[in-house]
């Protein structure tokens, strides 16, 4: 046997031993990973997991932060405090959660210039995606129910909120999951835990590296009605919130055949359905993305282009129409490297 043959079989048995002494390694220091599920706003699914040293399962404080973050802000919840808001125009904070969102949510319709606007909670109920209501209203209707629109109609601080119209409602449906996220999530950490992954009805916030010890790696939808749970692109999240709006999955068919979208336009009144099909974003935190991504879809292609590329701390992937029809991705620079192979996967 001549040199070269022993010096490839040296090496290939020296690389074979560093293998197994590597996995033997991420074996024996890899944490144990908690899975935790349930349901919350109703229906709607969670799904948590966690490294975690010692094992702990959290559910059930989980589900106890839940209840409490719906009952400050859910509208289905009689006695919650935005419900009590839209039915008396004004309410009281006993939950920190109230006056959080509403100051993200000032914060984002400012810099979407009002596309993003949680006042639309009549417009919302009119067209049927909210508590009932209208059903596909007329343009006087639809004027109406404008003059009840605009976030320059409340005002708050840290001990209550008030509206200064009477019949004014807020909808908090296009930022909550991604809220109720990072409440998870900062507990989560409050525990120690500096390892996981918090989704709730499609949005994310990931947070460290998983048990294989990459970063947790998030699915994107294919956005077609008869293909809802298709991905169709995947992306490596590096300690970020993601949020995905798109009307395909929620919109209603009027009696004259016609499709309209849940995504409300707050300064036409009307729903509004265009080439951009969905507009996933990332932010530091979940509640972040979550609002902005309904923002982009409300914007536009080009007018949400401009304001990802305008904030540092936001990057996007929004699936759009192109001309011939076929689906076409505009990937901000900062996510460019983080789309992995669905094959990879």
């Amino acid at each position: 046997m001549d040199k070269r043959n022993i010096r490839s079989r040296i090496y290939a048995a020296v690389l074979l031993i560093s293998i197994i002494v590597v996995y033997k390694y991420r074996q024996a220091n890899s944490l144990p990973e908690m899975y935790v599920t349930g349901t919350t706003m109703g229906t709607i699914a969670y799904n948590i997991k966690y490294l975690d040293k010692n094992s702990r399962n959290f559910k059930k404080e989980i589900d106890s932060l839940l209840i409490d973050f719906n009952q400050a802000l859910s509208t289905y919840i009689p006695d919650s405090e935005i419900s009590s808001l839209n039915r008396e125009g004004n309410a009281d904070f006993g939950f920190p959660y109230f006056a959080q969102v509403l100051r993200a949510s000032a914060e984002v319709y400012d810099k979407s210039n009002g596309a993003f606007d949680p006042t639309i909670g009549q417009l919302i109920d009119a067209w049927g995606f909210g508590d009932g209501g209208l059903i596909a209203p007329d343009s006087a209707q639809v004027d109406s129910l404008l003059n009840l629109v605009g976030f320059d109609k409340i005002s708050f601080d840290e001990k209550g909120v008030r509206t200064a119209v009477k019949g004014l409602k807020l909808n908090f449906s296009a930022v909550a999951k991604g809220q109720a996220i990072d409440v998870v999530g900062d507990f989560l950490a409050n525990k120690g835990i500096t390892d996981y992954m918090v989704e709730i009805g499609g949005e994310v916030r990931a947070i460290g590296k998983n048990k294989d010890g990459v970063y947790w790696t998030i699915g994107i939808e294919v956005p077609d009605e008869r293909n809802v749970g298709q991905l169709f692109d995947a992306v490596r999240l590096q300690n970020q919130g993601m949020a995905t709006s798109g009307n395909y999955r929620n919109f209603r068919v009027l009696e004259d055949g016609r499709k309209v979208a849940h995504t409300i336009d707050p300064k036409t009144g009307y729903p509004k359905m265009q080439t951009l099909l969905s507009a996933t974003v990332f932010a530091p935190n979940c509640m972040y993305a979550d609002a902005y991504a309904t923002a982009c879809l409300a914007m536009g292609l080009e007018e949400a282009r401009k304001l990802i590329l305008s904030d540092d701390s936001l990057e996007a992937y929004f699936i759009y129409a192109g001309e011939d029809g076929s689906m076409q991705t505009y990937i901000s620079p900062g996510m460019e490297g983080r789309v992995v192979s669905l094959d990879a996967e």
